[in-house]
């Protein structure tokens, strides 16, 4: 596991704090795989990928609102993808891993991992938050 993975999944300074074996017995092995070890799921394997209704996503790690579905958009690039996130929802961290500079992007609350931030995103931020499913929950309207 990277050491910046182990710090975040083992980190006390979120609000919600639950220790390893707490989380594995939460999550199911890749859920936990991806939410607090860093793991991406495949591209177009999040049955959210094609969700459109309105409504809200929510961290399946606490249950936390972090993303409104009208900043939901098509990227092409097989995860569900928001160019914008709710007020105080979620924190971000460098992660040089895979040989690039790119930010991760994790609930405020918890500190499951959600995916990465780009700068190729649609108007009016410019951003695409490039998330795992798996660490989401779809809350219809």
């Amino acid at each position: 596991m990277p050491a910046t993975a182990a710090v975040l999944a083992s980190s006390s300074h979120f609000e919600v704090y639950r220790t390893k074996q707490q989380w594995k017995a939460k999550l199911s092995d890749f859920e936990y795989q991806v939410m607090r070890e860093e793991k991406t799921e495949r591209a177009g394997s999040s049955p959210l990928l094609n969700e459109k209704r309105e409504g809200t996503y929510l961290c399946k790690g606490c249950d936390l609102p972090l993303y409104p579905s009208n900043t939901k958009y098509e990227s092409g690039t097989g995860w569900p993808s928001f160019y914008d996130s709710l007020p105080n929802a979620i924190g971000t961290k460098e992660d040089n891993g895979f040989f690039m500079e790119r930010t991760e992007v994790h609930c405020r609350r918890c500190g499951s991992h959600l995916g990465h931030i780009f700068d190729d995103g649609p108007q009016p931020t410019g951003l695409r938050h490039c998330l795992n499913g798996i660490s989401l929950v779809f809350q219809p309207a």
